[in-house]
């Protein structure tokens, strides 16, 4: 045995028992979806199909899918105050949808009752935080979810490029306090994520926990309230989403230039490493991040 065999040994592979493979779409739920639409389109989202029979539109670039539920009869569309937008789901790319559902619910987690019409799919999902959801979907390579329940809006490029090469780096959960151990958990218990050492940072934001997906493709950071803070009841959520980019000073100055404003202060402003998009709708922001791969 040789040493790069002996090393390669030493290691032992990550466990994937849903047969995560990255995120397939985030969705954003609001009753404002023009006005979340243009917040989209200035970072570089394109509209490219809308579903048959709900208000729902989808969102594109390169390899990222966004989803705007306007849907009036979705109780999460209705519970957003005051125009904002909300992440109301993520779904994650699975090796087959039904085990992975079926596993979570097995370790405890509580199933999102299906609403799916005639001729549409069921994607299967368990309940997130904050009344979110999380969806497995199988169907991501040659035959999509899309080609079933969305039409395609005609001329538009179904495949737009992505800005400055951007993907999805990872989301940010909003806790409560103290809650860090028990969401720790539940994400290794339910997904097999595994935690980052504190001194492995990433980004201008370097608050909170940071757990890696089994596929090692995205990253999941919890925030606690600051100790300083007057802690509400305001339910925890999923607060925001993080793009992956080669070089942020050159995505700043191209997102700059599509009307993106950026966080600049003395504490918090655009940098190698990663910048923060001023809030839009009153709750809508992202995170740029430096992504050397």
């Amino acid at each position: 045995m040789n040493l790069r065999t002996a090393d390669r040994e030493a290691v032992p592979e990550m466990p994937n028992r849903l047969g995560i493979q990255g995120i397939e779409f985030i969705e954003y739920a609001t009753n404002r979806p023009q006005a979340l639409g243009q917040v989209l389109e200035s970072m570089g989202f394109r509209p490219i199909a809308r579903h048959r029979s709900r208000e729902v539109t989808l969102y594109r670039q390169g390899g990222m899918n966004l989803v705007v539920n306007a849907n009036p009869d979705d109780a999460r569309v209705s519970a957003t105050a005051d125009g904002q937008a909300e992440i109301s789901a993520v779904a994650f790319r699975v090796q087959d949808a039904l085990k992975a559902h079926t596993r979570c619910i097995d370790l405890g987690a509580w199933s999102v009752a299906s609403h799916a019409q005639a001729m549409e799919l069921h994607i299967p999902a368990i309940h997130g935080p904050g009344g979110t959801r999380y969806y497995f979907v199988d169907r991501w390579q040659e035959f999509s979810i899309y080609d079933i329940d969305f039409k395609p809006i005609p001329t538009v490029d179904q495949h737009p490029m992505a800005v400055a090469d951007m993907s999805y780096f990872g989301v940010v959960q909003y806790i409560g306090a103290s809650r860090s151990e028990d969401w720790l958990a539940y994400y290794e218990h339910m997904f097999d994520f595994s935690v980052i050492p504190d001194e492995e940072r990433f980004g201008i934001l370097p608050k909170g926990k940071l757990m890696k997906s089994p596929c090692g493709q995205f990253l999941w950071q919890l925030i606690e309230p600051d100790p300083w803070m007057e802690v509400d009841d305001s339910p925890e959520s999923l607060k925001r989403i993080g793009f992956g980019v080669k070089d942020v000073a050159q995505a700043v100055k191209t997102l700059k230039a599509n009307g993106v404003e950026f966080v600049e202060s003395k504490e918090l402003h655009p940098e190698d490493r990663g910048a923060l998009t001023r809030s839009a709708l009153g709750s809508v922001s992202f995170e740029l991040v430096h992504q050397s791969t």
